[in-house]
């Protein structure tokens, strides 16, 4: 199944920031490093000079060095990275650039077109940081976000990272209970918002929704309205609403503008969990940890530089959000996009990329699939020559969708599909530019990530499938979460199966003869039919391609002291499941996987539930299934979708001949 697809050219590895780094290291310390897996395994062998070279490599700025680059790896968790360290993240981010070249490139769904240059990124950041000292907002107090990927989004995050400010952020696609669900928890003074957003060529207000959330927290003080798709007068609904226009008059920066500089560990963002199994975790990051990670990942691992442009299909509830910001870092400029990228056809997005000249963009496997199951070619629609590599994570990518990236869109480019998560906001696994693409895998652990696959008794394996694990302390895990004081949230979230070692929760196999590491799914979402562990990624590659079936979602019922493989299927417009189809899906299983991963049921559904970030929660059908409570589906997209799994339990737990009589499972 894994089928080599791309190499890199001598010129692309030997021009690459990874090469680079690779070459100093071999000249520093007298090495002979020959590849990517040779670079990797003395980057995790030797974790404390890795990270400071890399610190060195990034030109990292700070205004008091680190005394130590971590105090001690076996403390895990709580190791303490770059202590003595002071800086910013902003000043960071905005460098030393203050040219007239474009930072920011703003493309909404509506046609909106608005270009800021590196100068007036900067001079907006200093205002908007200027007007938040001036309401009393100090360093580690919180900041949140209501808002859509605008440049104003960009701006507000820097301004309050600049000041030494906590940052969160929710979408404006979720609603005003799920949004104070997660935005309450860490209690923000300031709330920044919108009057409306466009989506499908519709029209959305926003400020009333926004007036709730603020209201539903009792810590804000002030709530600053932006204008993009809505009626700006509509601030006069807010209680202490202000003007985005108004609350950043050129008065509010301050002269000479200072970064403030904060210890190392100092909090810079919170990243919240999905919340599909409870209230939402609140994920506190450091700023160092995730300046020195993201810009890893971006720089080396993506080869990202300022002759760049990245457009990543995200909203501000995904941590890609937070990731694609971080390549300013790089001298990137953003391609931000704001709707659905397939109106008011799916060309749309492509045609973006074409008018930009993006050179690297970010999207999701989901995204992917839906474009194979609609049969559109990119290539045929869009001039994509300046397309140089493309991100993807969001969950497993099929073995078929890795072809589609090089015979659909482009034969030349360096597909780097990536997986990690919120909890690190980037990567345990990852692209790296000296090495092939295989299909169906990932190229391998990011440098200086120590990850392995364990088997039920915490035993490390290759070639088989696993449980993903992290051996020992990287930067950018949490230093805490919020309201935990005694960290048990924590412990129990990474700590709780194998002792002093990060269980991550994904289902992986990793890759002798390439190094490369496959992702099977959620390891709480695995399937075990007699005890047969299959992974839900597994079934829905070889489903996929029923030219019937627009998308899938599997799952398990304990079943007469077993469990049963039960498999929902979203019909393409004009389809419908029939005996047939049913057929052709577990004949297309048992020939391409094995008899273990055809589903004793097969049942159409109008609708898959998925989060917020668009991934399918097998979770909550697995509740319903099961007759356990769906604790939150406030942090579901489409909350309403789990209404026919509901209705439909009755029928699969009648006899066979009832349910079979029911004309609804096959």
């Amino acid at each position: 199944m894994r089928e080599k697809l791309w190499t890199p050219s001598r010129e692309r590895v030997e021009h690459s920031k990874m090469f680079a780094f690779m070459q100093l290291i071999n000249k520093k310390y007298d090495l002979n490093l020959s590849g990517y897996r040779e670079l990797q395994k003395w980057s995790i062998d030797n974790p404390e000079i890795f990270w400071d070279e890399l610190w060195k490599f990034l030109e990292i700025k700070t205004s008091h060095p680190y005394e130590k680059v971590v105090d001690d790896l076996k403390k895990f968790p709580g190791a303490d990275w770059f202590p003595g360290a002071m800086l910013n993240y902003a000043e960071n981010i905005l460098g030393g650039r203050d040219s007239d070249e474009p930072a920011l490139i703003f493309r909404g769904e509506n046609h909106t077109r608005r270009s800021l240059s590196w100068h007036e990124l900067r001079s907006e950041v200093e205002r908007i940081a200027g007007a938040l000292r001036s309401i009393g907002i100090k360093p580690g107090d919180t900041v949140a976000a209501y808002l859509p990927n605008l440049p104003e989004t960009i701006i507000a995050m820097l301004a309050t990272s600049s000041i030494g400010a906590v940052w969160c952020s929710c979408a404006t696609d979720i609603g005003s209970q799920a949004a104070i669900d997660r935005l309450g928890q860490v209690e923000p003074k300031v709330l920044f918002s919108v009057d409306g957003y466009s989506y499908k060529g519709k029209t959305f207000s926003v400020t009333e929704r926004a007036e709730l959330v603020a209201q539903g927290i009792p810590s804000v003080e002030k709530v600053v309205l932006i204008h993009y798709a809505g009626d700006p007068a509509t601030v006069s609904q807010l209680t202490n609403g202000v003007l985005w226009e108004d609350f950043s008059t050129p008065a509010s920066a301050q002269k000479p503008f200072y970064f403030e500089q904060m210890p190392a560990r100092h909090p810079l963002v919170v990243m919240f969990s999905s919340g599909t199994t409870g209230k939402p975790k609140c994920m506190v990051q450091s700023q160092a940890g995730l300046l020195i990670n993201q810009l890893k990942e971006i720089i080396l691992q993506h080869d990202v530089t300022e002759k760049d442009r990245m457009l990543y299909i995200t909203t501000c509830s995904w941590m890609m959000w937070n990731w694609m910001l971080a390549a300013l870092g790089a001298g990137c400029s953003l391609v931000l996009y704001d709707g659905n990228p397939s109106y008011p056809d799916t060309s749309a997005i492509w045609k973006i990329l074409e008018e930009e000249k993006v050179t690297v963009f970010g999207l999701s496997a989901s995204y992917i699939h839906a474009l194979m199951a609609e049969g559109f070619i990119p290539k045929d629609h869009a001039d994509l020559s300046h397309l140089s590599c493309i991100s993807q994570t969001g969950s497993a990518l099929s073995d078929a969708g890795f072809h589609f990236v090089y015979d659909a869109i482009k034969e030349d480019l360096h597909f780097s599909s990536i997986a990690g998560g919120t909890d690190i906001n980037g990567c345990f696994c990852i692209g790296n530019p000296l090495e092939p693409v295989y299909s169906n895998e990932l190229q391998g652990p990011g440098l200086g990530e120590p990850v392995a696959a364990f088997n039920d008794k915490g035993e490390q394996v290759w070639d088989e499938q696993g449980e993903l694990v992290c051996l020992f302390p990287i930067p950018a895990m949490p230093i805490y979460f919020w309201n935990d004081p005694e960290g048990k949230r924590y412990h129990d979230a990474y700590f709780d199966v194998f002792p002093g070692i990060w269980r991550h929760g994904d289902y992986v196999e990793m890759h002798s003869d390439t190094g490369g590491v496959t992702y099977y799914g959620r390891s709480d979402s695995v399937l075990k039919p007699s005890g047969v562990r299959i992974g839900t990624s597994e079934i829905y590659a070889q489903v996929q391609k029923v030219d019937a079936v627009q998308d899938s979602l599997a799952i398990g019922q304990q079943y007469d002291s077993d469990q049963r493989v039960i498999l929902f299927v979203e019909m393409k417009e004009g389809r419908t499941l029939t005996a047939e189809v049913a057929r052709e899906i577990r004949t297309v299983l048992r020939k391409n996987a094995s008899p273990r991963h055809v589903p004793a049921l097969i049942i159409q559904t109008p609708d898959i539930p998925k989060t917020l970030n668009g991934k399918i929660v097998e979770s909550a059908v697995t509740n319903i299934v099961n007759h356990r409570r769906v604790t939150n589906r406030d942090a579901l997209q489409n909350p309403e979708s789990l209404d026919f799994y509901e209705k439909i339990v009755p029928v699969i737990e009648a006899s066979p001949e009832e349910t079979a009589q029911s004309g609804l499972v096959f």
